[in-house]
C-alpha cells in the first residue's frame, strides 16, 4: 500500500463497525477465552500442573493475556472515542480526514484499523513461511498410520533418560511402553514432535523430520501439523480476526486431549480414559479420531490460506 493511500480495498468491502457493535464482539470473544485461560490462570497461582489443559498455554508462545485481546482483523474499522487507545498498539493506526471522508466521516472523528502494509513489511518472512507450511501442506495425501506413537517414543527407555511428565505414571510401565514402540512401525513427520523423541527412538523413526524439510515433510493428517494451525493464526495477528485464531485454538485443545488420551500415560484419574493404540481396537478408535479432525482442520486451514492471501493482496496494492 502506497504512502497516503488511505486503503487499497474498495470501501464498500470494508466492515465498519460502531462503537456498541465491537465491543459487544471483543466482550464475547473474552467470555471465550476466560473458559480456557482462567483455570489455566488458577492452578498456576495454586503451582499446580494439568498434562492436558495447560499444554496450549505452556508450549505455544501465546500467553492468556495475548490471547484474550481482541483484534478484528484486516479490512475492519473500528469507531468511537474508545477505539483511539488502539491507535497505540502495535500494527493499529488511526485514519486521517481522508480516511475518514472515504467512509463518509466527519473530519476528526476516531476509527482506527489494522496497519495492513506495516505488518505485511514487519512480518515478512513469518508472513512467507507461514503461507508456504499452509499451502504445501494443503496439497499432500493426508497419512493415516502414526497412530500416536510420537508420544511413545518420548519416553522410549526413559530409565536412561528424563521423562518428560514426571508427575505421570506410564499406563504399561517402562518395559511395555517399550515393548510397544518396537513392535510398531513408527511414521512421525512432525519435527516438533520428533525433535523431544529419546535418542533411542530417533533412529527407530521412518522420516527425518527437521526445520529444515519441514515445509516439504508436514501432512493434513498429522495431529501435530492441525494442532499448529492455533501457532500460524496467531503469530499473524492482527492481521487475522481473532474468532478465526480462537476456532483454531479450540480445534487444537481438542486434539491435545485425543493426543494425550491415546499417549502412554495414565491419565484417568484427571478425566480423560486412555484409547490404547496397542490393541487394534485403539488403533481404530485413533484412526477414526485423526480422520475428523482432518477434516475439520482441512477448512480452517483453507480459511487461513485465503484470509492471508486476501491480506497480503491487500498490502500489496
Amino acid at each position: 500500500m502506497r504512502p497516503g493511500i488511505f486503503w487499497a480495498t474498495p470501501v464498500e468491502q470494508l466492515r465498519v463497525l460502531a462503537a456498541d457493535e465491537w465491543r459487544a464482539l471483543e466482550d464475547a470473544h473474552q467470555q471465550r477465552v476466560s473458559r480456557y485461560a482462567d483455570p489455566y490462570l488458577a492452578r498456576r497461582s495454586a503451582g499446580q500442573k494439568h498434562p492436558v489443559e495447560d499444554f496450549l498455554f505452556t508450549y505455544y508462545t501465546q500467553k492468556p493475556g495475548q490471547l484474550r485481546r481482541w483484534h478484528p482483523g484486516a479490512g475492519t474499522i473500528l469507531l468511537g472515542d474508545e477505539a483511539a487507545a488502539r491507535a497505540e498498539w502495535k500494527h493499529y493506526r488511526r485514519l486521517d480526514d481522508g480516511g475518514l471522508a472515504a467512509l463518509g466521516l466527519p473530519a476528526g472523528s476516531t476509527a482506527v484499523t489494522v496497519d495492513v502494509a506495516g505488518f505485511l513489511a514487519d512480518r515478512k518472512e513469518a508472513v512467507a513461511f507461514a503461507g508456504i507450511i499452509l499451502r504445501n501442506t494443503a496439497a499432500r495425501p493426508a497419512q493415516f498410520g502414526c497412530f500416536g506413537l510420537h508420544e511413545w517414543a518420548m519416553v522410549y527407555h526413559q530409565d536412561r533418560f528424563d521423562l518428560r511428565h514426571e508427575y505421570l505414571q506410564l499406563r504399561l510401565g517402562s518395559a511395555g511402553t517399550d515393548k510397544v514402540v518396537e513392535d510398531n512401525r513408527i511414521r512421525c513427520t512432525h519435527f516438533d514432535a520428533f525433535r523431544f523423541y529419546t535418542p533411542d527412538a530417533t533412529v527407530l523413526n521412518e522420516f527425518a523430520p527437521s526445520r529444515e524439510n519441514q515445509r516439504h515433510m508436514e501432512q493434513p493428517g498429522c495431529l501435530h501439523a492441525n494442532m499448529d494451525l492455533y501457532k500460524w493464526a496467531y503469530k499473524l495477528l492482527p492481521l487475522l480476526p481473532s474468532e478465526l485464531v480462537m476456532d483454531c485454538f479450540e480445534l487444537s485443545w481438542r486434539i491435545r486431549a485425543m493426543d494425550m488420551q491415546a499417549s502412554p500415560y495414565d491419565l484417568e484419574e484427571w478425566g480423560y480414559p486412555a484409547i490404547p493404540i496397542e490393541t487394534a481396537q485403539g488403533k481404530a478408535a485413533y484412526v477414526e479420531h485423526q480422520r475428523s479432525f482432518a477434516a475439520e482442520a482441512a477448512l480452517l486451514r483453507e480459511r487461513l490460506a485465503g484470509a492471508l492471501s486476501a491480506a497480503t493482496a491487500v498490502g500489496a496494492r
